[in-house]
């Protein structure tokens, strides 16, 4: 153990009794991309996965006992290439086709996890890979937050043994109390004499659907359609399980794992997606300029149309995105002006409500488009995408992640981001750099125009590149994050992470020597090590006077930190993203000292606080010191040893609820030591509010269960006089609004139901049912519902048929611990609420962590990965059993 020990962190502290509480969803911010997906509220059960898909085990390291712990912490386009020397004729590639219960009760919703995945990857090193001539199954596009790092010789530990990967549909976080019973097959219909019944949906238990007299040709008709409907999905599922063994497991051979420069033999690939182009808006539709309507060229009104369509956000309101797009709007003026001659000279005097109108209004035809319309539109975008879907890599399928050239818009950027507003311009083939396979045919791009330039460069995996105008940054085509290339280089950078642990104690020993050197370089190169250590500050870069001012701790200034005797220093400054970092941190005495003596005059606000050194100076440094290490390295090391720490406290005889809360605390925990913040959202407050809500719903379910109870034995009062209690925060107000909105929901499922039978009928060219019928059943549920109100007076509502005091008492066991779940729900929400959970999830912690937790406490690992990252870490649940350690 090194003599450094853990800094001592006052605010924000890392809290040593976690509380309890299961996986939600956390708000987004207007800046976050949306990973987020809605999932039904119904109740479902968890399906563990057949014998056959369980993944290999991995060798577990040695026990971390010895280890040290740190604790805290557009087309006709020719097909020549524009090129720097003379124009080259190129055939033209020809697309390839893409293979490809009781009454009235409510439901719970339940809450996923959002992952969040940055666009901005960088190309892998060299490395060689070795291919099995396997065909990999497409896995569902992802891009990755992370830059692609080099790939390091990564330690073999594979049993030799194939998995097959699991295909798990994707499920709810939050741990649902009761299971949801499996529904009984259903049987074909048969020929018979008597006319058959037309099955209808009825959403409560008196709700019985009427016998409807049907031919008995629909009904083999009907039969012949369940038969061909199993065959097909029968088919369906052997071709899966065939892809499934088919996939390309790079992890399982020995060459993958080692270090090279080739990346690849022969690539082929389509190009990227370019978006369609421009259309006008309807004549009608016009901005005004000081009361006068303008009839802009296309060029200027599709600009004006991306401030328009933001009118009414935070954006808009925003006076440096507004001064930076009027500029941008005004140039595109001078090149293509108002036909009408007028010159905008003031954006307060343009009007673009006539534009935003238009849009809203379109956004509410595709709300209203049916169910075949909107089949239709995707169809359409699936044939156009299919494509750019894949690339073929020394013969087998890979998926691509962002096939897509970025389409022309403002820049909205982050925080106080000075080019915020910016006009993003429209992509161009011209604009556009391909890496492909020397002796592959050449994509013709959707629209007119020809490439930029082509390289047949095998060192590197990305796929297409060109700078955006904005900020002159490099943009990539990479494949998707469950690509082979991007699986190698994300273990490559946890396996970089795990060899530090041989060489952290050493590291810090070093520069805890170095606090005192002479040198004053060395002592500022110690000091900011020493913070990147126990505070996982990241190292930071220069910047330019056009970019946001966010720092990392080499650029820290004079102002950002602040001293406070004897041995606190107080951290405040943007980092990235423009999110605040403060923090109050006690520390030793000698950098206490340091940092006092590198604020001393003649420097003030303005000056580095570490002026004698750089972030490629300390990475130098650090690769002396083991190769490759960086203090992104360390980042990674700090986030994936405390989520290893912080999982010890989940409690082993506890409910998975319990165990995935414990698990979303140690998640919590990382993602403030890294200063994962996100902003709070707009629609906070009011979805809490629902949340809460929702429990006394249960809780009124519950009231009900009770009443039964003691209608149907009285003495159950005395005999258990924890239930004799009533339900808190149930009162009279809640229970009014809340029986209204239960009869508003009964009367719509009503005629919802009756109008889908109707148009059953009308199908089969049947009578449909009278309007009569429907009141009558209006009618009854209103009749209903009137006994409420009695029942709340009497207190005694008659047990259901059926109902005994044993089911009863169990139906209020399962109630209380939905209620349980609920509440904890609802802490975990507002604990949560300005914290990204999933960006230290997919960046920082090393996937083998969450797969050996999950196998040692019996947990669905689908409850903690989504969908799209067990397709990211397929490697990770390969290697990791139960005993895997970092």
């Amino acid at each position: 153990m090194s003599s450094a020990g853990p800094m001592a962190v006052v605010a924000p502290t890392i809290p040593k009794n976690p509380v309890r509480a299961p996986v939600v969803s956390p708000e987004e911010s207007d800046d976050e991309l949306p990973l987020s997906r809605k999932v039904n509220g119904g109740r479902k059960r968890v399906d563990s996965s057949s014998e056959d898909e369980k993944p290999l085990a991995k060798k577990s390291r040695p026990s971390s006992a010895k280890r040290p712990v740190f604790s805290e912490e557009e087309s006709t386009p020719g097909p020549s290439v524009k090129n720097e020397g003379p124009t080259t004729q190129i055939n033209e590639k020809r697309p390839r086709a893409s293979t490809s219960t009781a009454k009235y009760a409510e439901s719970d919703s339940s809450l996923s996890e959002d992952s969040e995945i940055s666009e901005d990857e960088k190309p892998l090193a060299k490395k060689r890979p070795s291919m099995n001539g396997k065909t990999k199954k497409a896995t569902v596009p992802s891009e990755a937050s992370e830059d692609e790092k080099p790939l390091a010789k990564k330690r073999p530990s594979m049993n030799g043994k194939t998995k097959k990967a699991p295909v798990e549909s994707e499920e709810s976080e939050d741990e649902k109390p009761l299971a949801k019973k499996k529904a009984a097959p259903r049987k074909s219909a048969t020929p018979a004499k008597t006319k058959a019944k037309v099955k209808q949906e009825s959403s409560s238990e008196d709700e019985k659907p009427l016998a409807k007299k049907g031919k008995s040709s629909a009904a083999n008709g009907k039969g012949k359609g369940k038969e061909e409907t199993e065959i097909k999905k029968a088919r369906a599922k052997k071709i899966k399980e065939e892809e499934e063994e088919d996939k390309y497991k790079w992890w399982e051979e020995q060459e993958a794992n080692n270090d090279g420069s080739v990346k690849w033999t022969t690539l082929e690939h389509n190009g990227i997606l370019f978006p369609p182009p421009y259309i006008p808006l309807p004549k009608g539709v016009k901005m005004k300029y000081d009361g006068v309507s303008l009839t802009l060229p296309p060029e200027s009104e599709e600009v004006a149309g991306f401030f328009a369509a933001m009118l009414e956000t935070d954006h808009a309101q925003d006076e440096k995105f507004k001064e930076n797009f009027f500029r941008d709007f005004q140039a595109v003026l001078d090149e293509h002006p108002p036909k009408e001659g007028v010159k905008v000279k003031s954006l307060e005097k343009c009007d673009f409500r006539p534009m935003f109108e238009h849009f809203e209004k379109e956004k509410e035809k595709k709300k209203s488009m049916t169910k075949e319309e909107k089949k239709k539109i995707k169809e359409d975008k699936d044939k156009l995408e299919a494509p750019y879907l894949y690339a073929t890599i020394d013969g087998r399928k890979e998926k691509l992640g962002n096939f897509r050239a970025e389409p022309p818009g403002l820049f909205r950027g982050r925080g106080e981001h000075p080019k915020k507003g910016t006009l993003k311009l429209r992509l161009r083939p011209e604009d556009i750099i391909l890496n492909i396979g020397e002796n592959a045919p050449v994509p013709v791009p959707n629209i007119p125009g020809t490439w930029k330039d082509l390289q047949h460069d095998n060192t590197v995996t990305w796929l297409a590149h060109w700078k955006e105008n904005v900020n002159g940054q490099s943009k990539y085509v990479f494949l998707s994050a469950g690509s082979s290339w991007k699986g190698q280089s994300d273990r490559s950078k946890f396996e970089k992470a795990r060899e530090l642990i041989k060489h952290v104690d050493r590291i810090r020993k070093d520069y805890t020597e170095d606090l005192k050197s002479k040198i004053m370089a060395d002592r500022q190169r110690a000091t900011a090590l020493y913070f990147i250590d126990r505070l996982a500050l990241r190292a930071g870069n220069e910047k330019g006077e056009d970019e946001a001012d966010t720092v990392g701790c080499c650029s820290l200034r004079y102002e950002h930190v602040t001293l406070e005797p004897p041995n606190k220093v107080i951290f405040d400054f943007l980092g990235k993203d423009s999110m605040r970092f403060h923090q109050e941190v006690e520390v030793d005495a000698q950098v206490f000292k340091n940092i006092r003596i590198f604020k001393a005059e003649p420097k003030g606000k303005g000056d580095d606080l570490f002026d004698r050194l750089t972030t490629t100076g300390l990475n130098q440094y650090l690769n002396g010191q083991m190769k490759g290490l960086t203090a992104k390295v360390f980042r990674t090391y700090n986030a994936s040893w405390t989520f290893q720490q912080q999982l010890k406290h989940t409690p082993k005889d506890g409910t998975v609820a319990e165990k995935i809360a414990a698990y979303n605390t140690a998640n919590r925990d990382v993602a403030i030591l890294c200063n994962h913040q996100k902003t709070v959202s707009k629609g906070f407050a009011e979805s809490f509010a629902k949340m809460g809500d929702k429990v006394r719903a249960l809780k009124y379910q519950r009231m009900k269960l009770r009443y039964q109870l003691f209608t149907l034995d009285p003495k159950m009062k005395k005999k258990r006089l924890d239930l004799a209690q009533d339900e808190s925060d149930v009162d009279d107000e809640f229970i009014e609004r809340h029986e209204a909105e239960l009869l508003e929901k009964a009367l719509e499922a009503a005629k919802k139901k009756w109008e889908k039978e109707n148009v059953k009928l009308e199908e089969e060219k049947e009578a449909k049912k009278p309007k009569s019928e429907l009141d009558e059943r209006l009618k009854e549920i209103k009749g209903e519902f009137k006994e409420l109100t009695k029942e709340r007076k009497t207190k005694k509502v008659e047990p259901r048929r059926g109902m005994t005091e044993q089911k009863l008492l169990d139906a209020i066991t399962r109630m209380d611990e939905r209620i349980a779940t609920a509440k904890i729900q609802m802490g975990d929400r507002d604990k949560l609420k300005d914290v990204a959970l999933s960006t230290s999830k997919i960046n920082y912690i090393d996937p083998r962590l969450t797969v050996a937790w999950a196998k040692k406490y019996d947990v669905p690992l689908e409850k903690l990965f989504q969908k799209a990252l067990r397709e990211k870490f397929p490697w990770a649940e390969a290697e990791a059993d139960a005993d895997w350690v970092f």
